[in-house]
């Protein structure tokens, strides 16, 4: 009888607070130039979802929205994009006019925040990337997709594992989100990569450096936001299928999407498919063990209404992927295990029908990543209230003997469940006030033969209140968030046969030690943007970051297939603190864009692994039958320094021109340690990219958003490495040559029934090794004296658009 009283009261508080007046928001959308409607233009609500498109005469309505301040975006092809937070208090009657431009640069809504907001008024970095951008450049996965985003790179295991680095620091520093949930899935793993599926995502939102306070501890190198495509506009329904061809690895992906808005009522559902065979290069050949297979599909549901919106999506990502380990014959061809018919193996040279294909190889892993999230956003009298609920699966299964190929060697079963409850008050004197928690609760098991890292549960709680004002030209804001995380291991004890039992005993070892971690701790920032005159922002913020250690740096006792190493984990390592201080500089003016933001990250009890020796000097190898080299993890006091520049010039008269160019750079040493461990390992090497591009919104009456571009990228050489016990080798300077071009095409009353997008990367066909591969130490090639496996060589990649 208390808990229904209960649930009464609060229903009846919540049913009370989001009761209140609804209006109409409705105008009209002209070309500035000519004073003609834009027809199809489209006018968005970031925090309510919500949007409606101009009819032929350029008026658009958006109904039943509740009185407060909102944030208007204004787009439409080939016109500058506008945002105006408009006070509603009554119907409201609207008129825009749009600038020509064809530049790429514009104001856009950030959601990586505490709150939407225009990207010139937050004082923390952030980089969005648009759908554009990613149909433009060719990729063989997600991250792969960002390569070309200033101060981000990838660690990669091939051509299907990538890992997102910003500014030099990855793995756990690096937040990854879909749709504004963090995205968990045994991303400690050297040759764990992000399990979402490339083809739903639509943007991407970057935050360098911990100044974003929502999501917790692991920040510290900043947040990447991946998200999925707005909901139409109310009464449409859309059909969109994507394909895309590579040459390099006979890649093929395919997608079909549904979505539409009928009745409030919103969906999309997808689903993705993407194969690939072994990638190759000039100097290695085919790559053996080199593919993939992928099958994926996502199904979103929504409802918006006047109280706010509704919204829930289920996902399921599904891939296989090679793991090539790099061992070779003589004469340098690759050679692979195979049984021998008396129940062992026998070594094969990998023939032209092995290199060739889409088979599946050993060793492999299976990845399934099964999500269900649930977003709700109440309207209410004094403000607004998020919550947003998660659960996901991830299975990750590693398959490594060819005379048990259903063996599954490693199989880690972790549930999450992630919260985030976030209230924004209702603006006062002009301050925008948010609070909330947010958290997230796990297990994992170990269900193979082979134990990496123990059976662990994690309790991970956090509170977060963060504020911003504008003062006339100048923009405060800052917040606080306080941490608990705590991990709870499972003693694991073995027989002589490595088998699991419960009693210790003279016959026994103990794989590994129970034990019950906690870490808690603060991270915070305030930062000021100030706007010099309309076109160019100055920013300067502070943000201190906090990361506890994870499960595999604390705890893992094992080979770890894909990373060529043996792990060892250090129990006692302390939580890894960041303060980092950032100043930016932004010009966006119609002719020049520029963007200059240095930074400088002081980091106590930095997390690293390095090579560990014996006692001749030589690598520690705890299996003699298996000569792989033995690592563990360890810590000390690193400062990062760097930053990243960016300049556009599209000349009058010849606006259709950019010449874009990007330089990044990141130094990360420790403080009082000898050459040989004075630099950070994987760090970045100094990067320059210069692009030349053509860009017409319209060639004739049925080609729309023409383009042509040619690119380099400079890769300068990396000798500041971490050269102790050969943990890392120097790499030598690389420059790589891509071109592309694409449009859209008009048909059938359809706008863009279809769009091209083709492109080259490494043209010349250039034979290099990124710093950043795991593949660079794979074992030597016999016949030629290289060491390691190189990337990927000249590779033609064509997407097709179809919209109907």
């Amino acid at each position: 009888m208390k808990l229904k009283l209960i649930q009464l009261i609060i229903f009846l508080g919540l049913y009370s607070q989001m009761v209140s007046a609804q209006y109409l928001v409705s105008g009209t959308i002209t070309d500035a130039k000519t004073k003609k409607a834009i027809p199809g233009a489209s006018v968005y609500v970031n925090e309510l979802k919500m949007g409606a498109n101009t009819n032929k005469d350029g008026r658009f309505e958006l109904p039943r929205l509740k009185a407060g301040s909102l944030l208007l975006e204004i787009s439409s092809g080939g016109f500058k994009k506008q945002l105006q937070r408009v006070i509603i208090h009554q119907d409201t009657a609207l008129h825009f006019s749009l600038m020509a431009s064809v530049s790429e640069l514009e104001e856009v809504v950030v959601t990586a925040v505490s709150r939407s907001t225009a990207l010139n008024l937050s004082p923390i970095i952030i980089k969005p990337v648009d759908a554009t951008t990613l149909l433009q450049n060719s990729a063989t996965n997600l991250i792969d997709g960002l390569k070309n985003v200033p101060g981000v790179s990838q660690i990669t295991t091939g051509a299907g594992i990538s890992k997102p680095t910003i500014r030099g620091l990855g793995y756990n520093r690096v937040i990854s989100l879909y749709n504004g949930i963090r995205q968990e899935g045994q991303q400690w793993g050297d040759e764990h990569g992000i399990e979402i599926d490339e083809y739903s995502i639509d943007r991407v939102e970057i935050v360098k450096g911990p100044g974003s306070l929502m999501y917790g501890s692991d920040g510290i190198a900043g947040v990447i936001n991946f998200l999925t495509p707005k909901a139409p506009a109310l009464g449409q329904i859309k059909t969109q299928f994507t394909s895309n061809f590579q040459t390099n690895n006979q890649l093929m992906g395919y997608s079909l999407s549904n979505a539409g808005n009928k009745g409030g009522i919103q969906w999309l559902g997808r689903m993705s498919y993407k194969l690939a065979g072994n990638y190759k290069n000039s100097n290695d050949g085919k790559v053996y063990n080199s593919g993939l297979r992928e099958h994926d599909g996502n199904l979103f549901i929504g409802v918006n209404r006047k109280w706010g919106y509704a919204h829930v999506t289920v996902s399921s990502f599904n891939t296989t992927l090679n793991m090539p380990e790099g061992d070779r014959d003589s004469l340098g061809n690759f050679v692979y295990a195979t049984p021998d018919g008396s129940g062992g193996t026998r070594e094969v040279t990998a023939n032209n029908a092995d290199l060739q294909g889409y088979f599946i190889g050993f060793p492999h892993q299976k990845v399934s990543h099964f999500r269900v999230l649930s977003n709700q956003y109440f309207l209410l009298k004094n403000g607004t209230l998020h919550l947003d609920l998660g659960f996901q699966n991830n299975q990750r299964k590693e398959f490594g003997d060819v005379l048990h190929p259903n063996d599954m060697a490693l199989f880690f079963d972790l549930n999450t469940y992630n919260y985030q409850l976030r209230y924004n008050l209702k603006e006062h004197k002009g301050w925008e006030t948010s609070v909330g928690s947010s958290g997230m609760y796990q297990t994992n098991k170990n269900r193979g033969l082979e134990f990496l890292i123990p059976e662990y549960q994690l309790l991970d709680m956090g509170g977060f209140a963060c504020t911003q004002k504008s003062f006339g030209q100048l923009t405060l804001a800052g917040g606080i968030r306080i941490d608990n995380r705590r991990i709870t291991s499972k003693k694991l004890i073995l027989n002589n046969q490595d088998e699991p039992v419960e009693l210790e005993n003279d016959s026994t070892s103990v794989k590994f030690a129970g034990f019950t971690k906690n870490y808690s701790s603060y991270a915070g920032s305030v930062g000021l943007s100030y706007q010099l005159n309309k076109q160019s922002t100055l920013k300067f913020n502070l943000s201190r970051g906090f990361r506890a250690p994870n499960i595999g740096e604390i705890a893992s006792n094992g080979k770890h297939e894909g990373t060529l190493r043996y792990e060892y984990g250090t129990v006692n390592l302390q939580p890894e603190t960041s303060h980092q201080i950032d100043l930016a500089y932004f010009l966006h003016s119609d002719h020049l864009s520029i963007e200059v933001s240095p930074f400088v990250n002081f980091i106590r009890n930095y997390i690293y692994s390095e090579k560990m020796k014996n006692a001749t000097g030589g690598d520690s190898i705890p299996d003699p039958n298996d000569p792989t080299p033995a690592f563990q993890f360890t810590q000390g006091n690193a400062t990062l320094l760097g930053g990243e520049i960016y300049v556009d010039l599209h000349p009058h008269p010849l606006d259709w021109l950019h010449l874009e160019n990007t330089f990044s750079y990141v130094q990360a040493t420790q403080q009082h340690q000898p050459d040989s461990t004075r630099y950070l390992p994987f760090i970045p090497a100094p990067k320059y990219r210069g692009e030349l591009k053509a860009q017409f919104n319209k060639v004739g009456k049925r080609l729309s958003n023409w383009y042509a571009k040619v690119a380099i990228d400079h890769y300068f050489e990396q000798n500041r490495y971490f050269k102790a016990y050969e943990t890392e080798t120097a790499t030598p300077a690389y420059t790589l040559l891509s071109a592309g071009v694409g449009t859209s095409i008009q048909a059938f009353g359809v706008d863009k029934l279809l769009s091209l997008y083709i492109s080259a990367d490494n043209l010349t066909d250039l034979a290099f090794q990124s710093n950043l591969s795991r593949l660079k130490y794979a074992p030597q090639n016999p016949a030629t004296g290289r060491t390691g496996i190189f990337n990927m060589g000249r590779n033609l990649s064509v997407k097709m658009v179809l919209n109907f």
